[in-house]
């Protein structure tokens, strides 16, 4: 058992010592989920208050400085059951940081120019997303779109990272087939990376490679989605009010509405919504009317 004084002194250990032990983050983090996931009340969920105190320990000014205190907030995402998704945005806006400044503890060491996504801030989001989801069918929310969609803003103009637009679209998708009534797999299976994601060669346009991998990858989840029955729908709606009652923080569902003015919101297709309009347009799912004459429009824009 940890008490609340020696977690504070691991948090001030932790910020104090420029040298430590190469065992020391592995047994700050653990310590530090211990207290907060398992010790503290509700026994295995976060609540707003507990999220907040561990922000309030890990930032300063809204920025993680350190890598083992950004492995912690993610550590934690995934241990808890369930976690406010004040949280999440929290891990998920220091990635978006990353990328858009070229700093923080993710770019430490490491000579790469803002605008740029690396295979390893891909993973984190990846990471964090599946930790937020839990081991239920919990769509992408509103405020983890809407950075994902930043992100996606500022790497557009970049060399296309694959392994980007395969994150990216799978992860759209989910909510645009959420917002539409569907039911949805879980993040796990829904946002799974299918195969190895190579460059295109010489001989292939980059829009024409990922095009065709995302039509491959996304076939191979697309039969996990299926129409909500009023049960189903019933259920996915508790299913939020206890996450909410639990964490103490509401979620903002997504509204087709925002989603059709947030694709291209600034009058030109990134290569990755390119992809996901092309592969929306090519499948024709039954999607909500609004984004159906948004993926039109868009489509003869592009």
């Amino acid at each position: 058992m940890i008490s609340a004084g020696e977690a504070e002194l691991l948090f001030r250990l932790n910020e104090g010592c420029a040298i430590t032990d190469a065992a020391w983050p592995e047994l700050f983090i653990e310590g530090i989920t211990d207290y907060i996931v398992f010790q503290e009340r509700p026994q295995g969920y976060l609540t707003a208050s507990n999220a907040h105190w561990l922000i309030d320990r890990v930032s300063k000014d809204g920025k993680v400085e350190s890598r083992t205190e950004l492995e912690l907030l993610v550590t934690v995402l995934d241990k808890a059951r369930w976690a406010p998704i004040s949280l999440a945005t929290f891990a998920l806006e220091q990635v978006k940081r990353a990328v858009i400044s070229g700093t923080g503890p993710l770019r430490n060491g490491m000579m790469l120019e803002p605008g740029r996504i690396t295979a390893g801030e891909v993973d984190l989001l990846r990471r964090i997303l599946y930790a937020f989801g839990g081991d239920g069918h919990v769509a992408v929310t509103r405020d983890e779109a809407n950075i994902l969609f930043d992100i996606d803003e500022a790497v557009a103009n970049a060399e296309t990272n694959p392994a980007w637009t395969d994150l990216f679209v799978k992860a759209v998708a989910n909510v645009i087939m959420a917002a539409s009534g569907y039911a949805v797999p879980s993040r796990e299976e829904a946002l799974r990376q299918e195969a190895a994601l190579d460059s295109p060669d010489q001989q292939t346009s980059v829009m024409a490679f990922l095009l065709s991998m995302v039509q491959s990858n996304l076939s191979t989840v697309k039969d996990a989605y299926h129409n909500q029955t009023e049960e189903e729908r019933a259920l996915a709606h508790l299913e939020h009010q206890r996450i909410e009652i639990i964490t103490n923080e509401a979620i903002t569902e997504v509204e087709a509405s925002w989603l059709a003015a947030r694709i291209g919101r600034d009058g030109r297709l990134s290569p990755s919504e390119h992809a996901l309009v092309a592969y929306l347009k090519a499948e024709s799912p039954s999607i909500h009317p609004v984004l159906l004459q948004a993926v039109d429009r868009l489509g003869h824009a592009a």
